[in-house]
């Protein structure tokens, strides 16, 4: 697979198009919080989004909640411990 990651403008881009805060966009992506986000879109050198991590924002736009959490629970039947709730943080997402 050959990927390369948006840009931080992309990224920026992509917040005003979904009019989503910076706290949404750290749900969106999987990370503790806006701060760490933010991370990926400023700086002088940002880092790149990782394809995982592009992936699971996507499918989380575009797919229907019962089939994420279909994923969800083939992650768990292989021994993964899932808490996709806001509270969880970072380390369980």
């Amino acid at each position: 697979m050959r990927y390369e990651a948006p840009t931080p403008e992309d990224l920026a881009r992509l917040k005003a198009r979904l009019g989503y805060t910076g706290s949404q966009m750290a749900e969106l992506f999987g990370v503790s919080d806006d701060k760490q986000f933010r991370k990926y879109t400023g700086g002088k050198e940002p880092r790149k989004i990782s394809a995982q991590m592009l992936f699971f924002a996507m499918a989380k736009l575009v797919l229907k909640q019962r089939d994420i959490e279909a994923v969800i629970d083939e992650m768990r039947k292989v021994g993964a411990t899932m808490d996709m709730s806001e509270a969880a943080g970072e380390d369980t997402q």
